[in-house]
């Protein structure tokens, strides 16, 4: 594949070979000293202090070496699909406010870049459905809250939880994998990294469902090969999740069809996937017009990854 590659084949049916996950050690490599230069890793928009970056001055010289540390990793939740859609544009039909999400994967000890990883990012549509369990997600419509809510959710919650997710934590909060019921495959892609490690996905602003606050999924795979049927081997050694902050998500609910919904939110705060660490528990860094983020929302994050390991989120 290369970085100018398209979806392959019709529109839900690409059925691509599956991977072969294979556990790694356990080690990290290495730090890999800088002598007499400081090493910045954060992409050009990105703050240092933003990205809770760590700083270590040699005892024998004035010279320092910037790099983030590793990026929380969570659960992968009931709704994965692995290396379904080969693509960098996930958004299909869905309506809902552009994204544009621009990730950055880095060795957290070495600070460079990772290239050739396969990045996947899912997540829900703006009323809260997943694709490929349409059945089993939680979703509503009515009016959006205005405010964030004080204390925990107290609202009747539509739909039903998947059977293996525990209650309040449906879609990505725990419980055990589910086979997809139907053949939908909307907001999934997987994309490689560049040389520079960066991969970025055209998508929408996610809404929200019960028991968790806005948020997308994502797996970084490293040490397999990409081939014409997609990516095959290696292992993941990243699951994580990104989140938005509370001033867009109130900006979004204002927003057809986010405003639509009746399902009770949970917020960044109440979250119990969320560490409330900033970047690296997964904040995006979010770039919007205030006054009209239905005109779309660029996103932004670096994640510190330790590639010899294995973190598959299960």
């Amino acid at each position: 594949m290369t970085g100018n590659q398209t979806a392959q084949g019709p529109k839900h049916k690409q059925d691509l070979t599956r991977r072969k996950v294979v556990v790694a050690g356990g080690a990290a490599v290495a730090a890999v000293g800088v002598g007499g230069a400081l090493a910045m890793t954060a992409s050009a928009d990105e703050s240092t202090a933003g990205a809770t970056a760590t700083s270590t001055v040699s005892s024998t010289s004035s010279t320092a070496e910037v790099c983030y540390k590793l990026t929380s990793e969570t659960t992968e939740g009931p709704y994965y699909i692995d290396a379904d859609k080969i693509r960098r544009d996930i958004t299909e039909d869905k309506e809902g406010i552009p994204l544009t999400l621009t990730l950055k994967v880095i060795d957290s000890e070495t600070c460079k870049p990772i290239g050739n990883a396969a990045v996947d990012i899912w997540h829900c549509d703006a009323l809260g459905l997943y694709s490929g369990y349409e059945s089993l997600s939680t979703g509503g419509g009515g009016t959006a809250p205005t405010d964030a809510p004080s204390g925990a959710p107290t609202g009747t919650p539509t739909g039903e939880p998947p059977s293996g997710a525990p209650s309040g934590g449906t879609g990505g909060g725990g419980g055990v994998h589910e086979e997809p019921t139907d053949d939908e495959r909307y907001l999934r892609g997987t994309w490689r990294t560049d040389k520079q490690g960066r991969v970025t996905f055209k998508t929408i602003f996610p809404g929200w469902y019960r028991g968790r606050c806005v948020h997308i999924h994502t797996k970084v795979h490293v040490d397999g090969e990409w081939t014409d049927a997609g990516y095959e081997g290696g292992h993941a050694c990243h699951t994580g999740q990104f989140f938005f902050d509370e001033e867009s998500v109130l900006a979004s609910a204002e927003v057809e069809p986010y405003s639509t919904s009746t399902t009770e939110r949970t917020t960044l705060t109440e979250d119990t996937i969320y560490d409330q660490s900033g970047t690296q528990g997964g904040l995006l860094k979010l770039k919007y017009n205030k006054k009209n983020i239905a005109k779309g929302v660029v996103g932004s994050i670096t994640m510190g990854v330790a590639p010899d390991e294995t973190n598959d989120g299960t």
